[in-house]
């Protein structure tokens, strides 16, 4: 097989429909999980296939969307009855926002997105709900990929339950995630969550030695987002902090990460270093906090890219 045949970002997660309440009473809601990295991607020029299922419900809103981008691949996309991934979020003045989730699909059985890999140049998994994929399947993905593999564990770290607030919860088997994964994608508590202590933020030594064991692993990179404050990069060489730039006007933080997610992998793909990677993750997530929804963060990407 040709090298340049390995064109496309394989997408794999949740595809949510989510409802945010903000400390200011102002209530958002729209389309979420894998399409802000979808939008991301796609906004930057980026060939996308997404594998994920989503409810037949959801199905007309959801290619409404992707159909109007000409470089996402909704091949991988499977159809399942019931309601969909609905999420309520709400970010509070202070203190970390609280999720319900009122309900899920079933976990992606991986047949066609192991039939695709040999044509993926960069694998992404986002656990947006925690019932996306099952350990053993993605295990099997894993052991096949020839291509670099991004893991944002997210709600993986968060009790499986619905109708009520999701609390984090000890995550001991995170290594059995992250094992065979190149780069490894957390926020402080989800940190927190897979060294056992949930409960608190944890200290720049537990940082350190959630860094030295993820790195044994055999991953290249490890980033610890900060919120407001940038990005953690841990790699086999350095471990170096990335403030992020002054931003503008905040409107909506939702989907931030997922924008970090989606602009480092770019230029890591394009062979750039994790921290220069991470450099430009951090100044367009910073960017898409001063809009809201997949749409305007795409076509914010989308201005972006032509400015340049």
């Amino acid at each position: 097989m040709v090298e340049k045949e390995r064109s496309r970002f394989g997408l794999v997660g949740t595809i949510t429909q989510d409802v945010i309440t903000q400390a200011s009473g102002r209530v958002l809601s729209g389309l979420g999980g894998i399409l802000y990295q979808a939008a991301g991607l796609c906004g930057l020029g980026l060939d996308v296939a997404l594998y994920s299922h989503v409810s037949q419900n959801l199905l007309p809103q959801v290619m409404s969307l992707i159909e109007r981008w000409p470089t996402c691949d909704s091949a991988g996309i499977g159809i399942v009855p019931g309601p969909g991934n609905r999420v309520f979020l709400h970010y509070p003045e202070e203190g970390e926002r609280v999720e319900v989730l009122e309900s899920h699909v079933p976990p992606l059985r991986p047949d066609r997105l192991l039939n695709d890999l040999p044509r993926i140049r960069f694998l992404i998994l986002v656990i947006n709900s925690g019932f996306d994929l099952t350990l053993l399947d993605w295990q099997r993905v894993v052991r096949r990929a020839e291509c670099p593999v991004w893991l944002d564990v997210h709600s993986l770290v968060l009790t499986l339950e619905l109708h009520r607030p999701r609390r984090y919860r000890s995550l001991p088997e995170w290594q059995d995630w992250a094992r065979r994964v190149t780069y490894l994608q957390a926020n402080l508590k989800e940190v927190a969550a897979m060294l056992g202590e949930p409960e608190r933020f944890p200290s720049r030594e537990r940082l350190d030695h959630f860094g030295e064991t993820a790195l044994d692993l055999g991953l290249k990179g490890v980033f610890i987002t900060l919120g407001s404050e940038g990005v953690m990069v841990m790699t086999p060489e350095s471990t170096r902090r990335i403030a992020s730039p002054r931003a503008g006007e905040v409107f909506d933080t939702t989907g931030c990460g997922d924008i970090f997610c989606a602009g480092t992998a770019a230029l890591l793909a394009s062979g750039a270093d994790p921290v220069e990677a991470a450099g430009f993750g951090v100044e367009l997530a910073s960017e898409a906090a001063g809009v809201s929804g997949i749409e305007q963060t795409h076509d914010l990407i989308r201005k972006r890219l032509f400015r340049a």
